[in-house]
């Protein structure tokens, strides 16, 4: 939404939390807001229509965010049903198919519907041109119940993407810690096992894995703090990290900004920024007769 190719008119933050303010406040935001030419803000839903608040700086509109199709609420909230996961990976489908030259997919299962995830394995991975497997949050991945997956996986020398955080007030029920990836890396480690995000509290999470070396650490979502890659690298060794970027929920500018930015070797950022997972990626794409 431009006035120009270089002038943005419209605002939303990251993860919807304008400069960590503890309550969103649009008083405090809308001065520099709009000294800097921003005529509207998408970071509160009060309402399903564009609405205008009066603020001391004068009007600012407020365009609602579609929360209803946030990860979070549709994930933590709605628990997916076999039909709403098919039907999500459906659109991953389609999306490789647009350009299969470009885009490879992980197939999303939810551990609570065992059978219906095998199965759901087997459509996209098996027998379609998915590379991998997503969990988010809906059993810890330390249950027993995920040993099938994991082994089905195996049998296609797929990878595991799974969701972690470490939250200070406790995570939401099913949502899994890199404590969980580790028990789970333990049982089935000749599997890649991605720690998604790890654990939000990267200083925690680094060491929870570092002994299982099938356990990756994966960057996206927090912030681009300074150490965070260094202590990785430092930690696990380059080869063992993985960039990711969380869109849309974070920018790719602050998620690249964590390895372009970090002290480390050229070697180590291109192993972070692509090679890691193109030799992760490699086997199973070998196995589906894909070029490498």
């Amino acid at each position: 939404m431009t006035r120009s190719h270089a002038e943005f008119i419209g605002w939303r933050s990251e993860l919807l939390a304008e400069l960590f303010l503890r309550e969103p406040d649009p008083e405090f935001l809308s001065r520099p807001m709009q000294d800097l030419g921003f005529d509207f803000l998408m970071d509160w839903p009060a309402d399903d229509q564009p609405i205008w608040m009066k603020t001391r700086s004068g009007p600012l509109m407020s365009v609602p965010y579609p929360i209803e199709v946030n990860d979070s609420p549709q994930i933590l909230v709605r628990h997916h049903s076999p039909e709403q996961f098919r039907e999500e990976n459906d659109q991953v489908l389609r999306a490789i198919k647009y350009r299969p030259d470009r885009a490879c997919g992980f197939v999303y299962l939810n551990p609570n519907y065992l059978k219906a995830s095998l199965d759901e394995f087997d459509r996209c991975v098996r027998d379609g041109p998915m590379v991998g497997v997503k969990l988010l949050v809906a059993k810890r991945c330390n249950a027993s119940e995920l040993d099938p997956i994991v082994e089905r996986a195996a049998t296609m020398k797929a990878g595991i993407l799974q969701h972690t955080w470490l939250k200070v007030s406790g995570n939401e029920p099913g949502e899994s810690t890199p404590h969980d990836v580790v028990e789970l890396a333990r049982r089935h480690p000749k599997v890649p096992i991605i720690c998604g995000h790890t654990g939000g509290d990267w200083e925690l999470g680094i060491r929870m894995i570092r002994a299982s070396k099938n356990a990756f650490a994966e960057l996206a979502g927090s912030n681009p703090t300074s150490g965070f890659v260094e202590m990785a690298v430092r930690e696990l060794g380059a080869g063992r990290i993985i960039y990711g970027s969380d869109a849309f929920g974070r920018s790719y500018a602050s998620q690249l900004g964590k390895v372009m930015g970090a002290e480390i070797s050229e070697p180590a950022r291109r192993l972070i920024l692509g090679e890691n997972l193109r030799n992760m990626l490699t086997p199973i794409m070998r196995t589906k007769g894909y070029q490498t």
